[in-house]
C-alpha cells in the first residue's frame, strides 16, 4: 500500500477531505483541481482556501497540478471527487487517455446528468474501466467531521474484495473505521437516492414539520430505497447497514447535509433558482431528482417521496401542497 501512486480528482470539500485521509497513509498524493490559485494558496499556506479550511496539508506530501492528464499518469489508483453535475463537461474537455488502467474509487454522490447515470456505469462506458476496477466510497461521513478528526466510518465496495480492502487501507486512519462491501451499484443508487430523501426531509423542516413526522419520512425513504436497489439489481444487501441507512440518516438530519440545506430553503419559500444561488456547494440532490425520476419510468417501483421531490423541483408544485399529499400516504 506505501508504494502506490494515488490521485484525487476534484477541488471542493469531499476532495480535501480524502486527500486529507491519504496523505496519513500515502508517502505522495497527487492531487488535481481546475483552480490555479487555489493550488497556489494551498501549496504557500497548506489548506484550501475555499474548501474545509480548517484541514491543514503537509505539503511535502502533495503533488498538486492542474493538469488533469499528468495526475492520471502518475497514480496507479484514483479517487473522483467531482461534483456529478460537472462530470462530463470536464472529462469531455480533457479528453483523458489510459482510465481503463487505473483503479477508480467513485466518491460521487450524485447521478451523471447528461446519461442520467450512475458514475460507475458512466466510467465504464466512458473510459472502457472494468468494472472490477471500479469502487464507490459511501458513508456516513461528513467532510466537515473528517477536518475535526471525528469518528466516521466509511464502506467500500467493489466487486473485487481485494481492490475494495486497498481503498479501505489508504482512507482508514485513527478516527475513520472502514468497511468492505460487493455492492457497486446498490450503494451507489443509495447515494443518490438520501440526497433526495435529505431534500425531502429540508423542504419538511423549512415547512415547519417537527421530528415526527420526519422519522415517518425517514423510515419511509429507507423502503423506498430497498425497493428500488433491488429492482435495479437484486442481490442480497442489508439496507439497514452504514452504508445504506447510517448515510441516509447523517444526509437527512444533519446540518451540515447540503441536501438538506437547500431542501430547507425550499420549503422556506425561497425559489428553486434561488435556493441553488443561495448555496455555496453542489446540492446533488437537485440533480438526482429529475434521474431517478426517469430512471424509474423503466422499474416503475412506488416512489412516493421521490416523486413528491421530482413535483416541487421540476413542476412547480408548491411545497406546502405537496407535503399535505405525501403525508397521507405514508406510514
Amino acid at each position: 500500500m506505501k508504494n502506490t501512486k494515488v490521485g484525487v480528482l476534484g477541488g471542493g470539500s469531499w476532495a480535501t477531505a480524502i486527500v486529507k485521509l491519504l496523505t496519513n497513509n500515502a508517502t505522495k498524493v497527487n492531487w488535481w483541481m481546475r483552480d490555479d490559485s487555489a493550488i497556489s494558496h494551498i501549496q504557500k499556506y497548506g489548506h484550501n482556501p475555499k474548501y474545509i479550511g480548517a484541514i491543514q496539508f503537509e505539503n511535502s506530501k502533495l503533488n498538486i497540478s492542474s493538469d488533469m492528464q499528468k495526475i492520471v499518469d502518475e497514480s496507479d489508483v484514483l479517487f473522483i471527487a467531482i461534483p456529478a453535475a460537472f462530470l462530463d463537461s470536464t472529462f469531455q474537455h480533457f479528453q483523458l487517455k489510459g482510465m481503463d488502467k487505473k483503479i477508480i474509487f467513485s466518491a460521487i454522490k450524485g447521478m451523471v446528468v447528461e446519461y442520467h447515470s450512475i458514475p460507475a456505469r458512466y466510467f465504464h462506458k466512458e473510459f472502457g474501466t472494468p468494472y472490477d476496477q471500479i469502487g464507490i466510497v459511501s458513508g456516513p461521513c461528513h467532510a466537515e467531521e473528517v477536518a475535526k478528526e471525528q469518528l466516521s466510518y466509511l464502506t467500500m465496495a467493489c466487486p473485487v474484495e481485494e481492490t475494495a480492502q486497498l481503498g479501505a487501507d489508504l482512507l482508514a486512519c485513527r478516527y475513520i473505521k472502514t468497511f468492505t462491501s460487493d455492492d457497486v451499484f446498490g450503494t451507489e443508487i443509495s447515494a443518490v437516492l438520501k440526497n433526495i430523501y435529505a431534500v425531502a426531509a429540508g423542504i419538511c423542516h423549512g415547512l415547519g414539520y417537527g421530528d415526527n413526522f420526519l422519522a415517518v419520512l425517514i423510515s419511509s425513504a429507507i423502503r423506498e430505497t430497498s425497493d428500488f436497489v433491488d429492482a435495479v439489481h437484486e442481490i442480497h444487501r442489508d439496507v439497514k447497514s452504514s452504508a445504506y441507512l447510517g448515510d441516509l440518516l447523517v444526509t437527512a438530519y444533519s446540518p451540515h447535509s447540503r441536501n438538506r440545506s437547500f431542501g430547507t430553503m425550499v420549503g422556506k419559500g425561497y425559489s428553486v433558482k434561488g435556493a441553488q444561488l443561495e448555496m455555496n456547494m453542489i446540492a446533488e440532490g437537485y440533480y438526482a431528482t429529475e434521474s431517478i425520476y426517469e430512471m424509474n419510468k423503466k422499474f416503475n417501483v412506488d416512489m412516493p417521496i421521490a416523486e413528491a421531490v421530482y413535483r416541487i423541483l421540476y413542476d412547480g408544485i408548491t411545497p406546502v401542497v405537496e407535503m399535505r399529499i405525501l403525508a397521507d400516504k405514508l406510514s
